[in-house]
């Protein structure tokens, strides 16, 4: 169905809303308050049917709602002065006012028919992204199948990346079988981003291969091939498409960052903010920590209910923390009320999630915290970070075979992620754990060349190299921790870290006591 008024076309098939043609950026729970507006506009909604409607019940707060409700008057260009389209009722609740004309959605066009000339459509706030049908290389046409799949399984995984507006299947599936330069998709379909790939199958053998393109810079961001025995062709394709999707998503944010760092600091939304946090938050140092924070503060003054940034925000006053560069005590409070506060803004935000399991683990609520880490996964399977944090979260419960094997499946998902040097540092502390001491060696040093100040990979070098008896190595690094975390001592880590079980905690110490540390 499609509703116009004023200027505006909301397309609830497609879940679009444009003004004079242009996509106008919305977040989901603020499209579907719009909706409910619309669909019921002969008469007053109140707040708790809202809740009922959009939240399905859950507690939210009156300043939620309050934000959702500006955010939605903002994306359809009204405002609470105003009111002349979304009016509040006193006591009562909200009637969207405004003309309004109705009609069924148009019909896609045909496979392979010509899209008509039309005007190009501007980019909205948001990073917009087509995938193109991929393209059948084999010349069987009963081969089309696969390939159309895999493209619509990415869009409809990179659909669930909450902050991503991905064009429906319909309108990216119009090119297919035309020799189309993705330009003129990009002008056509209102995207900076296009993934386009291709599907080539030789017996038994399958190769994929994919590109992610940034069409306002002409760069290709990403680019990766595939080659796979085509044992069982569901989960070739299952497999695939979590990979591609899980390299796609750090790659959008990272170009994402780069952009917002171009746009004069007067012009930045929470969004630009966000992403400018990211850009800091990756690099993994003290300075960059604190700037990260800064940028999220004011992200979320600028919108109280960002359930991103308020996620964000706690996970990185724990990161601090937990590598020695605040006060845990002082932090875990203040990241606590960040992480709830995101929950409570959008449940559905992996983010959010993220952010709390972290939390809980450093209030030494283990089950909480791996249940809201799971939790996590399941709103984003192809959350990199979250699977590391799990795996660490996993390590400090004493299961560190499961602990490695989230870190490992972190690093498969998307292994030029900027957060990579985390990654292997988990996977070290698992070994370490497990007494694979030279293995736990190798993948510190790992981490270490990605990022030569990450913390966690030193400590985890200090304490193997002391229980391997590497006398010389064991002193080298121990120097090197404390460069990077200066007055460290073995009272500080038997304080600070969560380990649940005494004898992993004794065993990480005496690592750290073999190495010279006091």
């Amino acid at each position: 169905m499609q509703f116009l008024f004023r200027d505006h076309l909301l397309d609830t098939d497609r879940r679009e809303l444009s003004r004079e043609q242009v996509p106008v950026s919305v977040e989901p729970q603020v499209f579907d308050l719009v909706v409910h507006l619309m669909e019921n506009r002969d008469r007053v909604v109140s707040k708790d049917e809202l809740i009922d409607k959009i939240w399905h019940g859950r507690s939210v707060s009156e300043s939620t709602l309050t934000s959702r409700i500006n955010a939605a008057r903002k994306a359809v260009g009204d405002n609470g002065a105003n009111q002349a389209l979304i009016r509040t009722i006193a006591r009562k609740g909200f009637r969207f006012v405004g003309d309004v004309q109705t009609q069924l959605g148009a019909a896609a066009p045909e496979p392979g028919r010509a899209v008509q000339a039309q005007t190009a459509l501007a980019l909205p706030d948001r990073p917009a992204i087509a995938v193109l049908p991929f393209t059948n290389m084999s010349g069987d046409r009963e081969q089309e199948y696969f390939s159309d799949g895999i493209s619509e399984d990415i869009i409809t995984a990179l659909s669930k990346l909450r902050w991503f507006f991905v064009v429906a299947r319909n309108s990216s599936f119009v090119y297919k079988g035309r020799a189309v330069h993705i330009h003129e998709v990009a002008r056509e379909l209102g995207v900076r981003y296009v993934v386009e790939g291709s599907v080539r199958r030789s017996g038994e053998r399958l190769r994929i291969s994919a590109q992610l393109n940034d069409v306002s810079t002409g760069s290709h961001l990403w680019a990766e091939r595939y080659d796979r025995e085509l044992a069982d062709v569901f989960a070739v394709q299952d497999e695939i498409t979590e990979a591609i999707v899980a390299a796609i998503e750090p790659q959008l944010y990272a170009a994402e960052s780069f952009r917002a760092q171009q746009k004069p600091p007067g012009s930045l939304d929470a969004w630009d903010l966000v992403m400018r946090a990211l850009s800091h938050y990756w690099r993994i140092t003290r300075e960059d920590n604190a700037a990260a924070q800064a940028l999220l503060e004011k992200a979320t003054a600028i919108d109280p209910a960002y359930g991103k940034a308020l996620g964000l925000l706690a996970t990185s006053h724990i990161f601090g923390a937990h590598m020695g560069w605040a006060d845990m005590a002082m932090t875990v409070p203040v990241a606590e009320r960040a992480a709830l506060a995101a929950v409570e803004a959008d449940r559905e935000d992996a983010f959010a999630h993220h952010g709390l399991a972290y939390t809980y683990l450093f209030r030494r609520r283990f089950d909480d915290s791996l249940a809201e880490f799971e939790l996590t996964l399941k709103l984003n399977p192809n959350f990199a970070m979250a699977h590391a944090f799990y795996g660490v979260t996993l390590c400090y419960a004493g299961r560190w075979q499961d602990g490695d094997a989230a870190a490992r499946r972190a690093l498969r998902l998307s292994p030029r992620d900027p957060l990579a040097a985390i990654y292997c540092g988990v996977a070290a502390y698992a070994q370490f754990i497990g007494r694979n001491y030279e293995a736990s060696i190798q993948l510190a040093r790992e981490s270490m060349r990605q990022r030569a100040d990450f913390v966690g990979a030193h400590r985890v070098l200090t304490a193997a190299a002391g229980m391997l008896g590497d006398a010389q190595l064991a002193a080298s690094a121990l120097q090197g921790l404390h460069r990077t975390q200066p007055g460290l001592t073995l009272a500080w880590l038997t304080r600070e870290l969560p380990m649940q079980r005494a004898e992993d905690r004794e065993h990480y110490l005496e690592g750290f006591r073999r190495a010279g540390m006091r």
